[in-house]
């Protein structure tokens, strides 16, 4: 089912809910917003709001059930099924990427990698053969609709152009560049250094001027 009209901020949260109910499941069949939101660092009322949007979701005074809640979001996100997405860059930060395990609590599968590199390709890494970056085509027929970018600045644009024209309508960027794509494909970005840069905003002076 697709949401509509729903604030992208309230979507950025629910897969932090979700992967507090994923860890709270073991322990807990209930939970209350404010339970939740302890354990989230998101505020209760908050919580409400945004499940508000989807329909009614728990009992004034019992709660919400857990498992039943993990199932309404992976719903909402569409990750009630398995996803197989392709990286491309298969260099320091690709590699960690590939032998991420966290990646299976939410349905999703690297099933293929591709890099420039001719001497990567060939090799099968936690079980996923490196392919060279010629051969990308090859995911249309398979039907791999998500991808990861894991390239130098330089090559990001060129990659996802690829990409694109291979069949991928959702991309995660993970390299430092502003990357276009066409109406329709979905791309979200994560530059860890750009994200690191905030921190040293938010510590006492004394420790950062140095």
């Amino acid at each position: 089912m697709r949401y509509h009209r729903i604030p992208d901020e309230t979507v950025k949260r629910l897969p932090t809910y979700l992967r507090g109910l994923l860890s709270l499941s073991s322990e807990h069949q209930r939970i209350s917003s404010k339970g939740l939101a302890e354990y989230v660092a998101v505020k209760p009322w908050l919580i409400r709001k945004d499940f508000s949007y989807f329909g009614e979701f728990g009992t004034p005074g019992v709660g919400y059930d857990v498992v039943k809640l993990i199932n309404h979001i992976k719903q909402i996100l569409r990750l009630d099924g398995v996803h197989k997405a392709a990286l491309v860059g298969v260099g320091n930060l690709g590699l960690a990427v590939l032998k991420y395990a966290g990646f299976k609590a939410y349905g999703f599968e690297i099933a293929a990698a591709f890099d420039i590199d001719p001497a990567k390709a060939g090799k099968k890494i936690n079980g996923v053969t490196v392919r060279h970056i010629s051969k990308l085509g090859s995911l249309k027929r398979r039907r791999i609709t998500l991808g990861i970018v894991a390239v130098p600045r330089d090559a990001a644009q060129e990659t996802a152009d690829a990409m694109v024209k291979a069949g991928i309508s959702g991309i995660l960027n993970l390299s430092p560049y502003h990357i276009e794509v066409p109406k329709g494909v979905k791309v979200i970005s994560i530059d860890i250094a750009m994200y690191l840069a905030r921190l040293p905003y938010y510590m006492p002076t004394t420790l950062t001027a140095r």
